[in-house]
């Protein structure tokens, strides 16, 4: 009877043939340091350049080295979703792409998650390498995330973690399309710890989340776990009935006393900051609305063309 699989490592993959065989010896060296029982997935998340040539390569090589090929690019969240829905691991490790996270770390990460009974293990990254703007916004993103939503995430922790079967099989009872994983895997709880480890620069090739995605990525965490948006609306709203009512009370009050009322200027100002409020929770709305929508569509978060096992 064949063995059990004790890890798999998810790994999505974009345009990344720069770095393929060298993400294929670092991984299969570090795995092979913890148990020979392990299986790699890949997940080729509609790469336009050689990388999935490449991946089927290295499949070639070790069959342990496994490929997810999209039909097309979902995306890096949507990407992260089908590898971990094939994997069989006891343990599986969630680890990007470029090689950002080092695999070396994940022996660490095993070796607590197992010692010390947790379920879940997170990378926490000491310090960053990325140029002061990115590192400044990803601050300020973690900031308001952790103030407007009820999941408590630390700021250094990304994607690169590792968990056990039973919160793995949690995790992927979460079905909504607009996905934030960092926060879901805050949401469903259990026992939780950190591995510290500095994260390099990247060596090859360019980043892929650039600041339109990190943006996209930004705004479906605060959607996906914070209604405050929603009572800031209301609040303001409140406030701005308020007003009114006691600008309209001034106002008769001056046409009683024979006041002329003046301001054609400041009327007009008011109106257009009225109608401009107005626009932006409305578009506030109708984004909860849209993400209500996509979800009644019940339409899949990725569609698999092939499974290389």
């Amino acid at each position: 009877m064949p063995e059990s699989i004790e890890i798999s490592l998810v790994i999505p993959v974009y345009n990344e043939q720069e770095l393929i065989e060298q993400l294929f010896e670092r991984t299969t060296g570090a795995l092979e340091k913890i148990t020979p029982n392990f299986e790699i997935i890949c997940v080729n998340d509609g790469s336009t350049d050689n990388t999935l040539e490449l991946l089927l390569a290295c499949h070639q090589k070790d069959n342990r080295f496994k490929v997810v090929e999209l039909s097309r690019n979902f995306g890096h969240q949507a990407a992260y979703t089908a590898g971990l829905s094939y994997a069989k691991g006891n343990f599986t490790v969630m680890m990007d792409g470029d090689l950002q996270d080092p695999p070396e770390i994940i022996a660490e990460m095993y070796k607590k998650i197992t010692t010390e009974e947790l379920d879940v293990v997170f990378g926490s990254r000491t310090e960053r390498k990325e140029g002061f703007l990115k590192r400044s916004l990803i601050k300020l993103f973690h900031k308001i995330f952790s103030r407007l939503s009820n999941i408590n995430a630390p700021k250094n922790v990304g994607n690169f973690s590792i968990m056990n079967r039973s919160a793995l099989n949690a995790f992927l009872k979460l079905g909504e399309k607009n996905r934030y994983l960092p926060g879901l895997r805050f949401f469903i709880g259990f026992k939780q710890g950190f591995i510290e480890y500095s994260r390099p620069d990247r060596e090859v090739g360019d980043a892929k989340m650039n600041f339109t995605s990190l943006l996209t990525l930004a705004l479906d965490a605060i959607y996906s776990f914070s209604k405050v948006p929603i009572k800031v609306c209301i609040i303001i709203g409140l406030l701005g009935i308020f007003f009114s009512v006691v600008g309209v009370v001034v106002v008769l009050v001056k046409k009683i006393m024979g006041e002329a009322i003046t301001g054609w200027t400041s009327i007009m100002l008011s109106i257009f900051f009225i109608g401009s409020v107005q626009l932006l929770f409305l578009g506030i709305l109708g984004e909860y609305i849209h993400r209500i929508f996509i979800e009644t569509q019940n339409r899949p978060i990725f569609i698999v063309r092939k499974y290389h096992e």
